[in-house]
């Protein structure tokens, strides 16, 4: 019985964590509507965006800014 409760115990932590986001440098470095959106929202309420996605919006925008967009790599 205190195993099977052990169980959902961690089961429900791990549900509670937040989840990892699926938009990484490169997806944003290729929508930079979606950059502006990720930098509007960390200026307004970084807590609730969180750190690692304010990070990557400033790095998808740095390397659109220093020259490494997708439209470029086709010529």
């Amino acid at each position: 019985m205190n195993k099977v409760m052990l169980l959902m115990l961690a089961a429900a932590l791990t549900a509670c964590s937040p989840s990892q986001s699926l938009e990484t440098v490169d997806f944003l470095v290729a929508h930079p509507e979606r950059i502006k959106e990720i930098q509007r929202q960390c200026k307004e309420e970084r807590a609730k965006v969180g750190e690692e996605l304010c990070r990557r919006a400033a790095e998808a925008a740095n390397r659109r800014f220093f020259g490494d967009r997708p439209e470029q790599k086709s010529k």
